[in-house]
């Protein structure tokens, strides 16, 4: 599993002019997944992401975590993290779930996030989305989970 991370503001997704999901402080977290991330991997990500000390302390210094912050967390599914642009011009999403697995994987890591106690905003599993942001920072940080089966 990838995860595109950003520190934001505000950010808000939209699908046909409605909009799905919007949050404040917090995460928008780009979500790709692998056919091979197994529910240990999606774990490992939320532990990671929800204890990224990414947001700024009373000095400044990166040095909380959204769960301390009390922000919320945007998530988007995002199979194109898994692009391989190494050859040609036209990216590879070979190693990119099919879509029946990375939809069950997508929704399992939301609720596995939810479960945590978080609100949660989200697009729509394989719709064309619009997503707005103000980036904080601007701090982006690309997280991908161990290669090894956990």
């Amino acid at each position: 599993m990838k995860a595109l991370v950003q520190r934001v503001s505000k950010a808000k997704v939209s699908v046909d002019g409605a909009v799905t999901g919007e949050i404040g402080n917090g995460l928008l977290v780009m979500a790709g997944f692998r056919g091979d991330d197994t529910p240990g991997e999606l774990e490992w990500m939320v532990e990671k992401l929800t204890g990224l000390r990414i947001f700024p302390d009373d000095n400044g210094v990166m040095n909380r975590s959204v769960k301390d912050t009390s922000g919320e967390i945007m998530v988007v599914s995002q199979f194109t993290l898994h692009a391989d642009t190494r050859k040609g011009k036209r990216p590879s999403f070979i190693k990119a779930a099919d879509s029946a697995t990375a939809n069950i994987l997508y929704r399992l890591f939301i609720q596995k996030i939810r479960d945590r106690g978080f609100k949660i905003a989200q697009g729509i599993f394989g719709a064309h989305m619009y997503v707005e942001l103000t980036n904080d920072g601007p701090v982006t940080i690309l997280v991908d989970s161990p290669l090894e089966t956990i």
